[in-house]
């Protein structure tokens, strides 16, 4: 596994897909950043932090996704891996945001970022951007953010947090083959909320209730309305009130 770490650059994400378009990267390739002016959250939001306090990160992973309705797999396995890393540091009442926020408690802590590209001849290469609030602890303007040193009162070893997690993403695809259906069932116990009555709102603005039941293949949100039906929905058609 090759690690690149540079001082500041605009995304980490756009680091490495330029990278990996020009050369032939071995798998897990990563890239960190201490500063990274241009973060990006999903939907094009941008992703906030602290210049050489927080966790920015990218992961080459290739010859684990053949067909673009597998796409939301590499989902579940990165979220689950990060998740399995922070429960190693006692990191306290981890759970998944969808799609792939990291939470602790009712407080985010880390986002993720896949993006996949598809070669000329058909192979799926995707990156992995990984950003974790580790040793920040002013969140003056986030009053649903917060870092892994603020909720354990104790500062990190951001290093040692990369390696951690790209061990984490390596064991899960590995054993992907054979665990697949565990995998998605571990994801869906780890939802925030799931199986919980909660205000929703709808891109019209109309706020509404509903209970979280799952999420699809395709990583639709399934969510339960008042009439009774299960209606699913796609990232940004719905936010989440709380």
């Amino acid at each position: 596994m090759k690690l690149i770490k540079l001082d500041a650059i605009d995304s980490t994400n756009d680091f490495l897909k330029s990278l990996a378009s020009k050369d032939e990267l071995d798998n897990f390739t990563t890239v960190t950043a201490e500063n990274q002016t241009k973060g990006k959250g999903q939907m094009g939001a941008i992703w906030q932090s602290e210049s050489g306090k927080n966790l920015t990160m990218s992961v080459l992973v290739k010859d684990l996704l053949f067909d673009n309705e597998q796409f939301f797999n590499l989902s579940v396995i990165v979220s689950l891996s990060v998740i399995d890393a922070l429960k190693t540091l006692n990191i306290p009442d981890l759970c998944i945001k969808w799609p792939n926020d990291i939470m602790s408690y009712n407080k985010k802590v880390g986002g993720i970022l896949i993006e996949n590209t598809i070669k000329s001849d058909g192979r799926i290469v995707s990156v992995v951007g990984i950003g974790l609030n580790v040793n920040q602890t002013n969140f003056e303007h986030l009053p649903h953010a917060s870092s892994l040193a603020v909720i354990c009162k104790t500062e990190f070893d951001k290093n040692a947090l990369v390696l951690l997690i790209i061990e984490k993403i390596q064991q899960k695809i590995k054993s992907w083959e054979n665990n697949s259906a565990d995998l998605w069932t571990e994801y869906f116990n780890s939802l925030f909320k799931k199986g919980v009555p909660m205000p929703f709102k709808n891109l019209a603005g109309q706020n509404f209730m509903g209970i979280i039941q799952g999420v699809s293949s395709m990583g639709q949100i399934q969510i339960l309305l008042e009439d009774d039906s299960v209606s699913e929905f796609e990232i940004k058609e719905i936010q989440m009130l709380y």
